[in-house]
């Protein structure tokens, strides 16, 4: 290995550090500087936009070097982490003052996509969830970890339960064991940041000890996960990476809660996409949670989102949550003063995991202070609330009170981020640091009196004091002069027109201004690492007064919505009964031009008279519209939020599908009509005796026989099923399924009405009873420009369609549709006057609509052609 005696100390150091985390981009500090070199160099430049330069590498070796001075890592990190990478944090591990030769090195910590505690990698309103997968025969176990709050959840089911957690919770980053790639690479075809780990990593019996070894118990009982083999598994695999990643410090992370899949309502993946739940569909879309999230803290946000995807289904939780709503919107003057405190509580949940972890600054430590103080009048507040549930909430608050009484003694109002900058620690809290400020702040006055002094004493009015790096402080006098100098003053410097000297005095205290300056910054650090630890002995006080003020936090911002946007408190039963009055869409209500208001609608559903409704009428009617505001009423009613309605009566749902709205997968090889389908099928397949049922247009993908026959065989299917009556809201442009009211006793049918007036088709909005006769898709290819011969054309194939709805002549009409007759015929015959006559004569001006006097005119002026 001949390369390898012509590394230099630092590159082999570098080398051998590098060989450990192959897989991750090496920033290597050195000096002020963080490093890269090689490939990561290469990667680094071109992500960070820095310059790209090249090193000696040992005798006639030169290798790519890219780096940054080491005070900016928390501008750089961030980009190089959102650009996928997984990035190691090499530090100098002693001081290189006080070493001869190649200072000791190592990975203090490794960021990945889902493991950082550095507040520009993170977002402030989500999770930064690290989520474990285990692939078992039948079940998939997963764990999910927020190493900046330290919640760690876990679940065990079926693909689509996990499926369905994944896409709610939304984790930054997925790690699995090699040998299951291919299973994760079938059931997951979403783009995730993905990390494998040796297979031994992912065994039973090592993960459960790992567990038990972490939180100090003999079993795992007491979290509710003793026989979850798979989630077992999954969430110590994530210990393991955290060991591995060089993240030790885990005192926050102090228990395992469990996501129990009988205490939420099943919203499948389809669903929280469909109804744009967390995030718009499109470019430029507004889901839900921008509505409901008037939240004030991180917590409340972070909180608000986990309750969207994970509504409840216990009666007695749902109506918990109602009546603090309620006590808020009935007292405003209680959810004002409690505001105003939130407004100054900061990420109490990441700052005091910070602290855990021994990564907490001066400045947060101030914001720890600052939401601690904003906790006591909040407390107060909710014991004397009167409120039976807000008082229970005020009990779970701590006020912390030593802690928040050490952190006001100990820390600096103004106190920096940055601890090598000084001025952290108040004065009077340690004698030896107050003595070293004043020495170090006091000191240059000194000087100054040293100055005045030598100045009296020898007469030599230009005496000046200086300062360089070479020999420090100095006298200098004047060449005028320098015969008054006095023989103990040494001589270090000449220069043209003067002389510089130094004294035995200004050496001595030259050194004590210097170390004092070094010696304060160091019992600085220690004191507030002492004032740290301290604070460590806080954390579950503080991960708990977190959560209650997340809570609350969500609860005033569900009261302030329903203020704003005058919603109601639905009343929430055990009956198969779902009946809202004058419900509204809260999201399109809010997008409506100024003066417009939203047409609200009554809808009605049970398991005997009214389990389906077929909804029938034109595109742009608000069918789709109709369908999902039912849905997000019953959601928001079970998040414990009031609904957009004037009354909402709601018997729990457990499950909500959807089958609304395009979400083609084409880009991967899927066919509009296979989503379609495989959306469908999976609703079919999971249905419940409490499930709310929504689907749009089903079976358009494929021709009209198809797509006629799937639909009608669909709503038989749900009608008609052994076990379960789903509620149901079918929406269609299929006439033909309104037969099935005569059919089925649980069938209703609906349309959404319109109105013709002149040559417009106004949409009215309004779900009323009975069937829609025709879809008007015509009228709305002409409000939307297409050009008067298309609509022309289509109308006269419709109306010839028409003449005869006898399905099985439908294939016998299409034959005999007319052929286009726009294009002019030389050689056809004039019309006679008298067929002109009869034609006009037979018109009834009063009762035509405007295409069919478009038809009409058309077939005048193919009679008069030449």
């Amino acid at each position: 290995m001949a390369k390898a005696t012509k590394e230099t100390p630092l590159m082999k150091q570098y080398n051998a550090i590098k060989a450990k985390h192959p897989g991750a981009l090496l920033l290597f500090r050195v000096g002020d500087f963080y490093e890269t070199f090689g490939e990561d160099a290469i990667k680094a430049s071109k992500v960070l936009e820095i310059v790209l330069t090249k090193r000696a590498n040992g005798a006639a070796s030169h290798i790519e070097l890219a780096g940054f001075p080491h005070h900016s890592l928390d501008s750089y990190l961030p980009r190089l982490v959102r650009a996928g990478n997984r990035v190691a944090i090499c530090d100098q591990l002693e001081d290189p003052k006080s070493v001869k030769g190649i200072v000791k090195r190592g990975v203090t910590e490794l960021v990945t996509p889902g493991l950082s505690f550095n507040d520009n990698v993170l977002e402030q309103k989500r999770n930064n969830y690290l989520a474990s997968l285990h692939f078992g025969k039948n079940e998939i176990g997963a764990g999910f970890l927020d190493l900046s709050t330290g919640e760690f959840l876990c679940a065990q089911g079926n693909a689509a339960y996990i499926d369905k957690l994944i896409q709610g919770l939304n984790p930054s980053e997925i790690i699995y064991s090699k040998g299951q790639r291919e299973a994760f690479g079938n059931q997951f075809k979403d783009s995730y940041n993905t990390y494998h780990i040796d297979e031994w990593v992912y065994a039973y019996d090592y993960t459960y000890e790992r567990l038990t070894a972490h939180f100090g118990t003999s079993n795992l009982k007491g979290f509710g996960i003793e026989e979850m083999e798979h989630a077992i598994i999954s969430a110590g695999a994530i210990l393991y990476y955290l060991e591995d990643t060089e993240h030790k410090e885990l005192g926050h992370i102090s228990s395992i809660s469990r996501i129990e899949e009988d205490k939420y309502v099943w919203l499948d993946k389809f669903t929280i996409r469909n109804l744009e739940l967390v995030y718009p569909q499109h470019e430029g879309g507004v889901p839900l949670i921008d509505i409901l999230d008037q939240t004030l803290t991180p917590m409340g946000s972070r909180t608000l989102k986990r309750w969207m995807v994970l509504p409840l289904k216990e009666r007695a939780r749902i109506e918990e949550r109602l009546s603090i709503v309620d006590a808020f919107v009935e007292n405003s003057e209680l959810s004002d003063e409690i505001t105003e405190h939130l407004r100054g509580i900061n990420d109490l949940e990441r700052l005091i995991s910070k602290v855990a972890v021994g990564r907490i600054n001066p400045r947060e430590m101030l914001q720890l202070k600052k939401a601690l103080e904003n906790i006591g009048p909040i407390k107060g507040y909710l014991e004397n609330s009167g409120n039976k549930a807000l008082e229970r909430l005020g009990d779970q608050l701590n006020n912390c009170a030593k802690l928040l009484e050490r952190i006001k003694a100990e820390l600096k109002e103004d106190a920096p981020m940055l601890m090598h900058q000084g001025g952290i620690i108040a004065d009077g809290i340690n004698e030896e640091l107050d003595e070293l400020r004043k020495i170090a702040f006091s000191g240059k006055d000194y000087l100054v009196q040293i100055q005045q002094r030598e100045v009296e004493a020898t007469g030599i009015t230009s005496l000046k004091i200086a300062y360089n790096k070479v020999f420090g402080y100095y006298l200098e006098v004047s060449n005028t002069h320098k015969d008054k100098v006095p023989q103990e003053w040494i001589r270090k410097q000449t220069l043209v027109n003067a002389e510089r000297y130094i004294t035995e005095e200004l050496k001595t205290y030259e050194e004590k201004i210097v170390n004092a300056e070094d010696q304060y910054k160091v019992i600085e650090q220690q004191l507030f690492s002492e004032l740290v630890a301290y604070a460590n002995d806080f954390v579950g006080p503080i991960q708990q007064n977190a959560r209650v003020i997340g809570t609350l936090d969500c609860l005033i911002s569900f009261a302030t919505v329903a203020q704003i946007n005058k919603y109601c408190r639905p009343e929430i039963n055990d009956k198969m009964i779902l009946d809202i009055e004058e419900g509204r869409h809260p999201v399109i209500e809010k997008q409506l031009p100024v003066g417009e208001t939203y047409v609200p609608n009554d809808v009605f559903l049970d398991d005997q008279t009214h389990q389906i409704l077929i909804i029938t009428g034109p595109n742009m009617a608000g069918k789709s519209a109709l369908l999902r505001q039912t849905a997000l009423i019953v959601i928001m009613a079970q998040m414990g939020c009031y609904v957009p309605a004037s009354k909402a009566l709601l018997g729990i749902t457990d499950k909500v599908f959807t089958r609304v709205g395009a979400s083609d997968n084409l880009s991967k090889g899927e066919s509009t009509f296979m989503v379609e389908m495989t959306e469908t099928a999976s609703i079919l397949n999971n249905l419940s005796e409490r499930s709310l049922v929504l689907m749009d247009e089903i079976g358009r993908g494929t021709s009209t026989y198809d797509g006629i026959s799937i639909a009608w065989s669909i709503v038989e299917y749900l009608q008609n099923h052994d076990k379960f009556r789903p509620k149901t809201l079918f929406a269609t442009h299929y006439h033909e399924l309104n037969q099935l009211e005569e059919d089925f006793p649980g069938i209703k049918n609906f349309n959404v009405s319109v109105k013709e007036v002149g040559n417009k088709v106004i949409f009215m909005r309004k779900l009323m009873k009975g069937g829609s006769e025709h879809s008007f898709g015509i009228h709305v290819a002409q409000m939307a420009g297409m050009p008067n011969p298309v609509v022309i054309r289509a109308a006269e194939i419709m109306h010839h369609l028409e003449k005869d709805k006898i399905r099985n002549q439908t294939e016998d009409k299409l034959k005999e549709v007319p052929k286009n007759n726009f294009q002019l015929n030389l050689f056809e015959a004039d019309p006679t006057f008298n067929e002109i006559k009869e034609l006009l004569e037979g018109l009834d001006i009063n009762t035509i609509s405007p295409v069919e006097a478009l038809l009409k005119l058309n077939e005048l002026k193919g009679k008069l052609k030449e």
